[in-house]
This record gives C-alpha cells, sequence and structure tokens, in this order.
C-alpha cells in the first residue's frame, strides 16, 4: 500500500515536471521569469520592509525586522543544512534520465533538490509576514501568497526542481513562518489585540 502510494506520488511529481518545465513554455516567460527567483529582484521589496517597519513601529517594528531575518535563516538552515542531505535527490537539470528532455534557462547548480530552499524560504517570510501584519495590511495574505508561489513555479519552470520539491519546501517553510509569527506576536504582545479586536468585530 505504502510502496503504491509512492508510485503514484513520484508518477504525478515527473507528470508535472514534464508539462510545467518541457511544454508550456514561451520566449517571453523564458525571458521573465528567472528573474522572478533571483534574490537581488525581491531585495528592494526587503529593504521596503525593513525601513517601513522600523520607521513606523519604533521598537517592535525591530522586533519584526529580526524576526524576519530570524525566519529566514530558519527556513534556509533547516531546508538546506538538515532536510537536503537526508534525502540527497538529484535536481532534474543534473539528471542523466531527463537529460534529453529538460528545459533549462538558468545555470543548475551542484546541490540537492529536496526540499526548495527558494520555497522554504519564500513561503517562511511569505507566511510570517502576512500573519504578523494581517490586522494593519489590506489584502496582505493574498499577496504574500502570490510572490510565494510565483517563486516556487519558477524553480519548476527553469529546470531545477520537481514539484513536489516546491510543494514540500513550501510546506515546510510554511510552517516555520507560522512558528515565529505567533512567537512574534506573544513576545511583543500584539496577539493579546489581535485577538482582542476579532473578538469586537465577531
Amino acid at each position: 500500500m505504502l510502496q503504491k502510494l509512492q508510485e503514484l506520488l513520484m508518477y504525478w511529481d515527473y507528470t508535472t515536471w514534464y508539462y510545467l518545465n518541457t511544454q508550456w513554455h514561451h520566449p517571453v516567460l523564458d525571458a521573465i521569469i528567472p528573474y522572478l527567483r533571483n534574490p537581488w529582484t525581491w531585495a528592494p521589496l526587503y529593504l521596503f520592509l525593513l525601513v517601513f517597519m522600523l520607521m513606523n513601529f519604533g521598537r517592535r517594528g525591530l522586533v519584526w525586522c529580526l524576526f524576519f531575518l530570524l525566519t529566514f535563516a530558519l527556513a534556509d538552515f533547516i531546508s538546506a543544512s538538515l532536510v537536503k542531505p537526508l534525502f540527497q535527490r538529484v535536481r532534474p537539470c543534473n539528471n542523466p534520465y531527463l537529460s534529453q528532455v529538460v528545459h533549462i534557462i538558468v545555470p543548475c547548480g551542484s546541490g540537492y533538490s529536496f526540499p526548495s530552499s527558494h520555497a522554504s524560504n519564500h513561503f517562511a517570510l511569505g507566511v510570517f509576514a502576512a500573519a504578523s501584519l494581517e490586522s494593519r495590511v489590506r489584502k496582505v495574505w493574498y499577496w504574500a501568497m502570490l510572490w510565494a508561489f510565483s517563486v516556487a513555479y519558477a524553480q519548476v519552470y527553469v529546470g531545477v526542481h520537481y514539484p513536489l520539491d516546491v510543494l514540500c519546501g513550501g510546506v515546510l517553510g510554511g510552517s516555520i513562518g507560522v512558528m515565529t509569527s505567533r512567537l512574534f506576536l506573544t513576545t511583543t504582545g500584539l496577539e493579546k489585540k489581535v485577538l482582542k479586536k476579532q473578538t469586537a468585530g465577531s
């Protein structure tokens, strides 16, 4: 039973990867999508968030910035240093059995594939930001998840990850984001204010 489930999961993973990476391509997307996964593309966003929080929320803003950095550090360390060496999955762009079909549009890299650290990091940051700011920023969940999903999709599109890599990376990162956001809200006393506001509005 377990083996059958594993076979079905791997069939879904490879089939979905095949279409996302080798079939659903366009020259315009080939030029744009690599930028979605480039950390420097989002550097202005990170800088804006840090400056905005520091200027508008004082000490709590500083604590938020520290938790933001902690969230990234945890997600990156757990995914890249703990989980990847455990599974040692070869990237599709380095898989000799896929060399004739894989569509590679960025340097492949020599690291392992599972889970995607890009997905883990961005879902961790997205969930942390959304969960900690949802009472103050409208539609923050929508934009945060759109951002994280776009980065995760880009990883499969450019040929460096399988769908299962980004899916599990997203779950891992999202879980870390939930944990750090709860810790932030509890530490700063904002959790009680959020609950009070939600109770008053219900």
